[in-house]
């Protein structure tokens, strides 16, 4: 596909509705340039952002802000005032806003969770999906300890693929294969797509969309579907809702802003 040539004002792509999560502003590893990027070029007339959007954690271990961060968030700001109507549904990592449920700020309607209809007239569930997390849940310290573990992964994925483009070498993420390779995390991430659809199902809806695990998918869960939005951390993947709402999960993984298929992204207990 290439480059577009299209203006910041006119988004190449307009959707119903797009679903962002764990975007985790103020870490080293967020690619907020990326979205930055999708966001050019994409727009919608709701926007979800899932959870996990700052990372209040890493900034209070390092502050760290650079000019693409803040550039993400005025973008958001002005796609509010030229009329998306924006839902922000506070993860773990931005648990600080979870002090402001109910609070319309800059355009934006902080929640603690939502219920989106569909075309269809269909209900999902929309939550960021932290609390079906026992790890942050009820043992905080080791979920800090993997949250330093998968930097750590993130850092040495940025080594391994800066050689492997010298050589042309497409990009492979060490920390998603070895996730991959690990049968307890593979458990994990099926016990949660479970628990979610369990939770969306007491809300006598017809399915979730949620974050929280950076595992992007859509699948149907006992009669529930279960959408994951993935992350802007290693899979660079949104959720979207087209016109005629069906939904699809777009992969911005690259500089030359070509769509990519749906990646098997790697869990994170975040």
């Amino acid at each position: 596909m290439g480059s577009y040539d299209v203006s910041d004002e006119s988004p190449e792509r307009r959707f119903r509705t797009l679903f962002i999560s764990d975007v985790h502003l103020g870490a080293r590893g967020s690619q907020a340039d990326l979205l930055l990027d999708f966001l050019r070029y994409h727009d919608a007339d709701t926007i979800y952002l899932v959870g996990d959007i700052v990372d209040g954690w890493a900034l209070k271990s390092s502050w760290h802000w650079p000019q693409s961060h803040n550039d993400l968030v005025q973008k958001l700001l002005r796609k509010a005032r030229k009329g998306a109507k924006i839902i922000y549904v506070p993860g773990n990592h931005d648990e600080f806003l979870r002090n402001y449920y109910g609070t319309h700020f800059g355009g934006i309607d902080v929640v603690e969770n939502t219920v989106h209809t569909g075309v269809d007239g269909k209900r999902y569930l929309v939550i960021h999906g932290d609390i079906f997390d026992l790890v942050v849940q009820n043992a905080r310290w080791l979920a800090h300890l993997g949250d330093k573990a998968y930097d750590f992964a993130i850092q040495m994925n940025r080594f391994v693929n800066f050689f492997r483009r010298m050589f042309g070498v497409p990009y492979w993420s060490l920390s998603q294969w070895a996730k991959q390779k690990v049968k307890n995390a593979v458990n994990y991430i099926g016990a949660f797509e479970q628990a979610l659809s369990a939770e969306a199902r007491r809300h006598d809806a017809d399915g979730v969309i949620c974050g929280h695990i950076h595992y992007a998918v859509i699948r149907d869960e006992n009669g529930i579907r279960y959408m994951n939005c993935g992350d802007w951390v290693e899979s660079c993947t949104a959720l979207v809702e087209h016109d005629d709402g069906h939904f699809e999960i777009i992969t911005w993984a690259d500089h030359l802003r070509k769509p990519a298929q749906v990646p098997q992204v790697a869990a994170r207990a975040a």
